[in-house]
């Protein structure tokens, strides 16, 4: 059992900054990996990027590479979002979510979910 708390939205300029944070809690996090997805209006839900708890690699949508930086601090039980040149189209509600399934970019196979942080970013 993982439940998970994000936080961190607002409304922003363009190509300012965010950083996101999901707090973790649970007995051990170490079978998952956590992931980032994002839902704008009238879209489908997206992978965005998500990190291994347990050794940390990481793996980035092509949308948010250079941009985008995933982390975890685990005397914390947080992962963060740096979201850096933000972009009008990053607009969305931004989810964290937990998964065991090596299938990361696949929404169903997370089985835990953030009530999501709402990120808009005006042009």
């Amino acid at each position: 059992q993982v439940q998970l708390v994000e936080s961190g939205g607002g409304l922003v300029q363009a190509g300012s900054s965010l950083r996101l944070s999901c707090a973790a809690s649970g007995r051990t996090f170490s079978p998952y990996t956590i992931g980032w997805f994002r839902q704008a209006p009238g879209k489908e839900r997206e992978f965005v990027v998500a990190i291994r708890w347990s050794g940390g690699s990481q793996y980035y949508a092509d949308s948010v590479k250079g941009r985008f930086t995933i982390s975890r601090d685990n005397a914390k039980n947080t992962v963060y979002l740096q979201m850096n040149s933000l972009k009008p189209e990053d607009t969305a509600v931004y989810y964290c979510a937990a998964t065991t399934s090596l299938w990361y970019e696949v929404t169903t196979h997370y089985a835990y979910w953030g009530q999501g942080t709402q990120v808009t970013v005006s042009s």
